[in-house]
């Protein structure tokens, strides 16, 4: 076992400390499941040597009784030891279930750009499971048939220690063969488990995109990608199995092998040395009971590996940075409402991730005042989006600062700045709860939700009617991203969001641009009561939308080459008055 390997079983290991109790008690248990299993053998030969003698023995009638109590105390001892571990394993998949959901949510926005969601599920539903199970199947091969080879070995020893050197040469043997496949099943398993997450991402873009695929008749080549990405897992899975499917034969094949080899110097002790039938057959026995654990141990070697592999992928995971620890929470300013003033020092950004890409934007200073209304418009891929997502810090500028309230912003408690601002985005993303739960996203449970004011911010937000409409009124589930409303109601239930968490700063990404006349308005009117008293940073591509804001800022390549109100950009007759010409004249 290699380094690396050594290191995830150490992590494992110590997620079963807390447990301890339970785990000796399960080992107890697997001991008494071994002592029966080395006992069975021990009876044989007293019932063989001196009760087909032709003469009744009155104590011999114990022995058929003792194999029932034996039976029962190893089924009894069974069953403990399987519902012991099974409450640790349960305990633990649920910390590391809690864990890895934690770091998922505190990690940075460049993590979920670097990996896809249907990776991240994968990991977090099932290939924790993996882990555990190895953690299971380890406990209970290394432990109870460990402990059954230990005692029937012994066992073989007091009858006849010169036969049991012969079952002996096994282990090394069956030590070769699994230290030969072990690198052949690691370097398997991790194909197989990318090839697990690539087929789960195609499952998972298909069902989100299901209108597109079946408007485009789509369904053929969705299934070719489907089946050429299912074909590859089914030959690793095939290939995996092939490899870790040698162990058992390989180890059957020696023990028959050591078997006869043990029959033919048995009869010749018999002949010599007056080895008893009984002697033989216990002898034999425990032979035999000896190569189910011995198969049991060999057997562990595949999910273990796979298991391995999967513990790098979990703990890997686990390993991201959180956006903020917390000792550096505990360095930084709170901010308990801020007033809205927010100042860009020459911002710049750039994705460095990508290589050969221009920089995002470059030496941006903007000064927008509390309850101003700034609009941000340009050609796509001028920088608007990325300008927004520094302020709720989704992104630090790689050079230059941004002020709330006169503070750095990389100086206030990270949830405290994001307690500040409110996003609607065209984009609309609502989670498959309650109306109420949805308007009061981020409330603790029912009794956090203050169903008045959700009320409240759906009638601002124009969903009176919606609400009136359904026979459960707030409490009407809005389906998977709120399948279950119009595009007009989605857009105006996230403005009741917006209206709902009352933050100073408001963020608007084409909020109306996917939107028909009537829902428009509808949308348009619930905004302007959203927006009022509050700092609204707006991105829009129509300029008829924003004509009314306090200032305009014209971004392209990522720099402000122009800021000003409507009439002052027309009237300078640039890129700003250039865009307004081509849509009012494409309208």
């Amino acid at each position: 076992m290699n380094a690396q390997d050594r290191y995830a079983l150490n992590r494992l290991i110590a997620y079963l400390k807390p447990h301890i109790g339970l785990i000796i008690g399960s080992l107890l248990a697997m001991a008494l499941v071994a002592g029966a299993e080395t006992s069975i053998p021990a009876l044989m030969k007293p019932l063989l040597d001196r009760g087909f003698t032709g003469q009744l023995n009155s104590k011999l009638w114990q022995i058929p009784v003792f194999l029932v109590g034996l039976a029962l105390v190893r089924s009894l001892a069974q069953f403990l030891s399987n519902y012991l571990l099974t409450r640790v394993i349960n305990a633990v998949l649920l910390k590391l279930r809690e864990q890895m959901f934690q770091t998922l949510l505190h990690a940075g926005s460049a993590f979920f750009q670097k990996n896809s969601a249907s990776k991240l599920i994968n990991a977090v539903v099932f290939e924790v499971n993996n882990v555990l199970s190895i953690m299971g199947g380890m406990l209970i091969s290394l432990v109870r048939d460990s402990l059954t080879v230990v005692g029937l070995m012994g066992y073989l020893i007091y009858l006849n220690w010169k036969l049991t050197l012969v079952v002996l040469l096994i282990f090394p043997v069956i030590a070769f063969v699994m230290s030969k496949v072990n690198r052949r099943l690691r370097s398997l398993n991790r194909e197989q488990q990318n090839l697990t997450s690539e087929l789960a991402y195609i499952v998972e873009e298909s069902a989100a995109g299901f209108k597109i695929v079946k408007v485009h008749g789509a369904e053929e080549y969705e299934i070719g990608r489907f089946m050429e990405k299912a074909e590859r897992l089914r030959q690793f899975a095939l290939k995996s199995a092939v490899a870790g499917g040698l162990n058992q034969p390989i180890t059957q094949l020696i023990a028959s092998m050591a078997l006869s080899i043990v029959l033919v110097i048995a009869l010749m002790q018999s002949a010599t040395e007056g080895t008893t039938v009984g002697g033989f057959a216990a002898f034999i026995t425990a032979m035999m009971l000896v190569i189910s654990p011995l198969k049991h141990l060999a057997d562990i070697n595949q999910p273990l590996q796979r298991g391995l592999t999967a513990a790098e992928m979990i703990f890997d995971l686990m390993d991201q940075p959180f956006e903020e620890d917390e000792d550096r929470r505990l360095n930084m300013k709170p901010l308990d409402h801020a007033k809205g003033a927010i100042r860009f020092e020459n911002v710049g950004f750039s994705y460095q991730q990508e290589a050969g890409r221009r920089d995002a934007l470059t030496g941006v200073n903007l000064d927008i005042q509390p309850g101003e209304v700034v609009a941000f418009v340009g050609p796509s891929g001028g920088g608007k989006s990325t300008l927004v997502n520094l302020l709720p810090r989704f992104f630090r500028p790689t050079s230059g600062h941004i002020f709330l309230d006169g503070i750095p912003l990389e100086e206030i408690v990270l949830s405290d700045v994001r307690k500040q601002i409110a996003f609607v985005s065209q984009d609309v993303v609502l989670f498959n709860d309650t109306i109420a739960a949805n308007v009061a996203y981020g409330a603790l449970g029912e009794e956090g939700i203050d169903r008045g004011r959700v009320i409240e911010a759906l009638e601002a937000a124009n969903l009176s009617a919606l609400i009136q409409d359904l026979p459960e009124g707030i409490d009407s589930l809005v389906g998977d991203n709120g399948n279950r409303l119009s595009g007009g109601q989605r857009q105006r239930l996230a403005i009741a969001r917006a209206i709902y968490k009352n933050a100073p700063i408001l963020i608007l990404d084409e909020a109306t641009s996917a939107l028909d006349s009537e829902s428009e308005r509808q949308v348009q009117d619930a905004l302007e009561r959203l927006m009022a008293g509050r700092t609204t940073l707006v991105i829009a591509h129509r300029l008829s939308t924003i004509e009314h804001a306090d200032r305009i800022v014209v971004l392209e390549h990522g720099r402000v080459v122009e800021n000003g109100s409507h009439e002052e950009l027309i009237k300078r007759d640039g890129l700003y008055a250039n865009l307004h010409r081509i849509q009012f004249s494409n309208a």
